[in-house]
């Protein structure tokens, strides 16, 4: 099986692109979320943040800040733990 395909290559994979998603906000705030949770995911979960990865950061942002009304899909227990923003070190 190819490395992209198992847990490890896709977390590095999520890690990655939570990492480098445009703007510093965004990175901290979706990197931070993968930092904190990353480790700990079964398959569903890691499959929830990878269709997550594919939205776009300002309405993942607004979700986040509850600004903007999650869609059922992302609805959930994990997008609960993003929106308590406790695992966004803010860099001073």
């Amino acid at each position: 099986m190819p490395d992209a395909l198992t847990i490890q290559g896709r977390l590095a994979r999520c890690k990655f692109r939570a990492w480098h998603r445009g703007t510093r906000e965004a990175d901290f705030m979706i990197g931070g979320f993968f930092d904190r949770y990353g480790a700990e995911w079964d398959e569903s979960e890691l499959a929830w943040f990878e269709a997550l990865l594919d939205q776009d950061d300002v309405e993942v942002m607004a979700w986040a800040l509850g600004t903007q009304a999650v869609p059922p899909v992302f609805a959930g227990a994990q997008m609960e733990l993003m929106q308590k923003l406790d695992y966004v070190a803010i860099p001073r």
